[in-house]
């Protein structure tokens, strides 16, 4: 597995931003603390729901957007972002196979 990139740690660490100061962020929110581009945030906040790293949490009314658009949450604690290279997981694994 390829180590995350970019484009996603900032989107993961914008969530989490916005998440400590105490309300969910919606996908524009998340790609103007990001500072990434809309289409490339949407396909990557897309992926990142899918992977488990983000999640759902409810609906809010926008004044730019005739429907409810989503508030994304982190999935994972803070400390659990910085943590996401692969080799991190392998070092767990092969710590506790050993004893």
């Amino acid at each position: 597995m390829r180590p995350a990139g970019e484009v996603r740690l900032a989107l993961i660490r914008a969530a989490h931003d916005i998440f400590s100061e105490g309300r969910s962020a919606t996908l524009v929110e998340l790609t103007q603390r990001a500072c990434v581009g809309r289409d490339v945030a949407r396909q990557h906040v897309s992926n990142i729901k899918r992977a488990g790293l983000l999640r759902i949490v409810g609906e809010r009314r926008v004044p730019y957007r005739n429907r409810p658009v989503a508030e994304y949450a982190p999935a994972i604690s803070t400390g659990d972002v910085l943590n996401l290279q692969p080799w991190s997981n392998l070092n767990h694994c092969m710590s506790t196979w050993t004893r």
